[in-house]
């Protein structure tokens, strides 16, 4: 079994670096400056910002679906991030070295299984998950803040 993590799309970020904090602050986005190299992880390159990067924090619908299991939460994003080019079957050191939440859902959006990866399990917890024909995809989470960090698709 094969799989493939992937980030967000920059360009769906990249306007927003435009704005200044007053139009920001009117959308409900903050721009931050990372103040240490770990705890600011872009959602777009899947990997952490470091000590003085800009980056914009704002909600994002990380599951856009028509059941109960929709979802949004806060996100990171850097100014100038580019897009996670992870190999398949890999898992980025963000989302290796934390605790992870999976969360298995089937084509439908509904959710069928979740489990929580501590750090260096992320890799086996995926591939528990997919062992389920029903997985469609999955979706890891920051366990103890809860926020989005990246979708794992079957590649």
């Amino acid at each position: 079994m094969t799989y493939r993590i992937t980030g967000l799309a920059r360009d769906d970020f990249a306007p927003l670096f435009e704005l200044d904090d007053a139009r920001l602050a009117e959308r409900g986005v903050l721009r931050v400056t990372a103040t240490a190299d770990t705890g600011f992880p872009c959602r777009v390159s899947l990997e952490d910002a470091r000590a003085g990067e800009t980056l914009i924090l704002l909600n994002h619908v990380s599951h856009d679906v028509a059941t109960p299991f929709r979802a949004s939460h806060a996100i990171y994003v850097r100014e100038g991030a580019k897009e996670a080019a992870v190999p398949a079957d890999q898992v980025p050191p963000v989302l290796d070295t934390r605790t992870i939440s999976l969360r298995g859902f089937d084509a439908s959006g509904m959710l069928r299984n979740a489990l929580i990866a501590l750090p260096g399990e992320t890799d086996a917890g995926i591939r528990e998950m997919f062992a389920e024909a029903e997985i469609a995809y999955i979706h890891a989470h920051n366990a103890a803040p809860g926020c989005f960090a990246a979708r794992v698709e079957r590649a």
